[in-house]
């Protein structure tokens, strides 16, 4: 089937009806029998109450007993629908998915309201789009019936597949299949599909990547519309070439995404920040092929050692600057008080030369060399020139580091692991990423330097676009809730941490942040924190952005090559220059100055003619900034396999070997401990331990032994052994290694135990 559910749902309006043709063509419908399954889908959502079928065509009900959610299931079958308004988790029970699976957007009924402790309960009453359409799984045969086990343990079915596929057994247990979902579940029959090819378990490093990408449903993607780049107009530029410029860039892997440059100028009461972002919109036409390829692909996606690039190969090398030549870009002038709070910006269309590329080499020479020294190391020989650029940036950074701590802003030291094959994924992107804390980078880090600039930047334009009242496509990030945060704080309590709280017991993520960082417990504290903290996410309504420290608004712009919605919002800005009205009319000889800060409050007219605006707002109203958080979801989860896949790997050699790690979680059923080099993170089950019956203790956060009175709890180091790894499913199985002289006796007892039953 061509569209899902949510596509159909998204094209149709809420305000007047849109005629049965105009919806087949948005959802490019052509023969016969798509068409016919576009009118069973109408006719069951109308009895759903979603849609009114008029004479004049299609319109979008409201409803507001079903609620869109996200559904995630667990090994154990537990389910709950992940509400898309942010509110209460609604359990499913396994009688009321009616088919839905792990990861599936779903439309939800609640069926039993929530108590003080009790999720509310409900039911699946409509699957909005699957998540699963193909997936990774072993073979079992049974009689004549053959049958693919996803190994997503998550996904509690089976495939039905036909006997021919019987041929892929022989493979196992050396290789996995990849299955093609033909027909999802419906009423009483089952799911089927078919094997579309074997792929091996232990072939390297390039068939991981390869088993990965299948995984995620992301090893092949549509190609790029051939077509030539839109060319930039030189006209109403302004002309920034004399301003020394410099590129921060710490990827080295292949294609990696083009990033914006800086630069600085000296006011006299101040500093003036430019940051100038590669200009894809003006080579992008809004609704062409190539932007709807674009849309498409979302985001950059790293694989480590290379890069699978959101833009075409042609864009990419159209847009981006290059150290000595001119480029066109779209800037931001960004004024700074002496203390580095943002005075006034202003955005041009800009044209700008690049006069040398800071690397993390030489930011890390820069740093280690001596204030009064005459010699100058080899790696900052090309920037020679722009050494006093670099430290007065450095400076100006660190201040707007500062100032975004203080408002609530949160660093965590929780960097991924130096393994060689993750490469270019253990240095974090120089922008807001999904999750809701920054990963914290030393002063001199090129990306620590640019990721200040951007998001102060992106606070402007966000700022901009709500003062303007314009369509943007804002990020958001809310501040954790206090019930969240009150549990961190409970376990921090429980190891002894000293911490200031208010008089209601509570405090601040950014507060635990910094405590939690002069403990000898600060990675598991950070890491119990980290799970808290809510993601970043897109959304037509501006909105607070902790992360950021922007109460108010933020709104992407400044990395069109790693993000399609910085290409959107770089849309609407140029709309905004090239064809917003400065003054009410022609007759008018004062206008205001559109592109800056002090057009705020002063614009009582139309910024733009009837109709300009139109394309935007129905993107927003048909779904993009959930298309865009879905494919975003997609993306970090295959950047964190691929991130555990390393780990186990790493850990494989090392089975049967003793490591010291540190206790990173406690449960009922064991605790998890991080294990060095790698930091790989394996389970210790409660049954392993044979020294006692040990007893969880929630409020403590531990386990205790009821008669040793032994206590694992966060933060501790132990010895253990690495049992067994599996890095398909990224599970490694540890047991605790006693004390020489308490696991002779364990031993010495378990044998007198086999002798007494012998002589029994």
């Amino acid at each position: 089937m061509k569209f899902t559910v949510a596509d159909l749902l998204d094209q149709l309006p809420a305000s007047e009806p849109l005629p049965l043709s105009k919806l087949e063509k948005a959802l490019g419908l052509s023969v016969k029998g798509d068409k016919d399954l576009l009118r069973i889908g109408i006719e069951a959502l109308s009895r759903l109450g979603l849609v009114a079928q008029q004479d004049d065509g299609l319109q979008r009900l409201s409803n507001d007993t079903l609620i869109p959610a996200r559904l995630r299931c667990s090994s154990k079958g537990f389910c709950f629908a992940l509400r898309e308004d942010g509110g209460d988790d609604i359990y499913i029970r396994d009688h009321q998915l009616n088919h839905a699976w792990n990861g599936d957007r779903v439309l939800v009924r609640i069926t039993r309201e929530g108590g003080r402790r009790r999720s509310p309960e409900g039911g699946v009453q409509c699957i909005l789009a699957r998540h699963t359409t193909s997936l990774l799984a072993q073979l079992d045969q049974q009689g004549e019936r053959l049958t693919a086990q996803p190994l997503d343990d998550r996904l509690l079915t089976s495939i039905e597949l036909p006997a021919a596929d019987s041929k892929h057994l022989k493979a196992q247990p050396t290789s996995v299949v990849e299955v093609v979902v033909d027909r999802f579940p419906v009423a009483q029959h089952a799911a089927v599909g078919h094997v579309a090819r074997t792929l091996p378990i232990n072939g390297g490093v390039a068939a991981d990547l390869d088993l990965l990408l299948t995984k995620h449903r992301l090893q092949s993607r549509a190609a790029a519309p051939r077509v030539t780049p839109k060319p930039v107009a030189a006209d109403g530029r302004s002309d920034l070439t004399a301003l020394p410029t410099l590129l921060l860039e710490a990827w080295q892997g292949k294609e990696a995404p083009p990033l914006a440059a800086v630069s600085l100028e000296t006011l006299e009461d101040g500093v003036r920040l430019w940051v100038h972002a590669p200009s894809v919109a003006e080579r992008v036409a809004p609704g062409s092929s190539t932007d709807l390829w674009l849309r498409e692909q979302g985001q950059a996606l790293c694989l480590g050692d290379h890069w699978q690039p959101l833009l075409s190969a042609t864009l990419s090398k159209a847009c981006s600057f290059k150290a000595g030549e001119a480029q066109e870009g779209l800037s931001a002038a960004l004024d700074l008080d002496a203390s580095g709070a943002l005075r006034h910006f202003r955005f041009v269309r800009s044209r700008i030369t690049v006069d040398g590329t800071a690397t993390l080499a030489a930011l890390e020479a820069l740093a280690e060399r001596k204030p009064k020294s005459r010699t100058l190391p080899a790696a900052l020989k090309g920037l020679k020139d722009l050494v006093p650029l670099l430290e007065q940036l450095i400076s100006v950074c660190s201040g707007l580091r500062q100032q975004r701590l203080a408002g609530g802003s949160i660093d965590l030291d929780l960097p991924l692991p130096p393994i060689e094959r993750l490469a270019d994924l253990t240095v974090p992107a120089p922008k807001a990423g999904p999750d809701g804390w920054l990963v914290e980078l030393p002063a001199h880090h090129p990306h620590a330097l640019l990721r200040e600039c951007v998001l102060l930047a992106e606070r402007a334009l966000g700022q901009h676009m709500l003062a303007l009242e314009l369509p943007a496509l804002y990020a958001v990030n809310p501040a954790p809730s206090a019930t969240d945060l009150h549990e961190v704080v409970k376990a921090a309590l429980a190891l002894e941490i000293p911490l200031e709280l208010s008089e209601e017991g509570d405090a601040t993520a950014a507060e635990l942040a910094q405590r939690f960082g002069a403990t000898d417990r600060k990675r598991p504290l950070q890491q119990q924190l980290s799970t808290t903290l809510q993601p970043v996410q897109l959304s037509d309504t501006a909105g607070l952005h902790n992360l950021a420290a922007e109460p108010k608004a933020l709104a992407p712009w400044c990395s069109p090559a790693m993000d399609y919605a910085d290409i959107w919002n770089q849309q609407l800005l140029l709309t905004l220059l090239q064809e917003g009205k400065d003054r009410p009319s022609i007759r008018h000889k004062t206008s205001v100055d559109l592109a800056a800060d002090s057009c705020h409050g002063a614009i009582d007219w139309p910024l733009l003619a009837p109709g300009v605006l139109v394309p935007y707002s129905e993107d927003l109203q048909h779904g993009l900034p959930q298309r865009l958080n879905e494919r975003a979801r997609a993306l970090q989860e295959l950047g964190n396999d691929l991130v555990a896949m390393a780990q186990a790997r790493q850990a494989e050699p090392l089975v049967g070997q003793t490591l010291t790690g540190v206790i990173s979680g406690v449960q009922s059923y064991g605790f998890f401990v991080e294990v060095p080099p790698s930091q790989v993170e394996g389970l210790v089950h409660v049954s392993s331990l044979k020294d006692d019956w040990y007893e969880y203790r929630s409020r403590q956060n531990r386990l205790v032994g009821r008669k040793n009175r032994r206590t694992y709890k966060l933060g501790d180091s132990v010895e253990v052994v690495i049992d067994k790894v599996d890095p398909l499913r990224h599970q490694i199985d540890l047991t605790v290694l006693l004390p020489e002289g308490e696991a002779e006796l364990l031993d010495s007892m378990a044998a007198d135990d086999d002798t007494g039953r012998d002589e029994d």
